[in-house]
């Protein structure tokens, strides 16, 4: 029981400029100069790895064994209303809540965001998904796809079809958590 006191400080210790509406599980492996903050509650999950320099500004979930390499952000999209005529951007209005778009970003398990990357606030990564690196995703990235570019569009597949149920079958039975399609694709197999 001491150790798992002791365990929980030093985790708590080991990532204290985390914000306290942001919740994660161990191992949490941080980069340096990573910044993440949530306005109302972002969970991380289980062997997250986040590279150096880092921005993550977002509500919602990142899944299990998920890697985010350096320079990649994750951050909103609620800004300066650019259009407004004979106003500069600086003292435009801030957009704020606006009902079009969604307040969570889901990042599945499984996932690798690659260098540079930028995924945008209100989209869903679904598992096995791995974003190129200098990619900016714009939209929902369906699991077990590859997408590059600017915007973000479908390059590949990580897996073939029956690898790709042998590789979810494979992590569900090693207790990986992987989103509702992923456990019902698995269970077709």
């Amino acid at each position: 029981m001491i150790r798992a006191v002791l365990r929980r400080l030093s985790r708590h210790k080991r990532h204290r400029g985390l914000p306290h509406t942001v919740t994660w599980s161990a191992p949490l492996a941080l980069g340096e100069r990573v910044r993440i903050w949530a306005p109302k509650s972002l969970r991380v999950g289980n062997n997250v790895h986040i590279g150096s320099d880092v921005r993550i500004e977002v509500d919602g979930t990142i899944g299990d064994h998920v890697l985010i390499a350096n320079g990649s952000a994750i951050v909103g999209r609620r800004d300066h209303d650019m259009r407004v005529v004979g106003t500069p951007i600086t003292a435009t209005p801030w957009v704020g809540n606006t009902a079009a778009l969604s307040d969570e970003t889901t990042i599945g398990s499984d996932v690798w965001i690659g260098f540079g990357a930028v995924v945008l606030s209100g989209v869903t990564v679904g598992d096995s998904a791995v974003i190129a690196a200098g990619a900016v995703v714009t939209r929902d990235v369906e699991a077990n796809s590859i997408v590059a570019g600017n915007p973000a569009i479908v390059v590949g597949r990580r897996f073939d079809e029956s690898a790709l149920l042998e590789h979810w079958t494979a992590l569900r039975n090693a207790g990986v958590r992987l989103a509702g399609g992923s456990e019902e694709a698995t269970n077709r197999g």
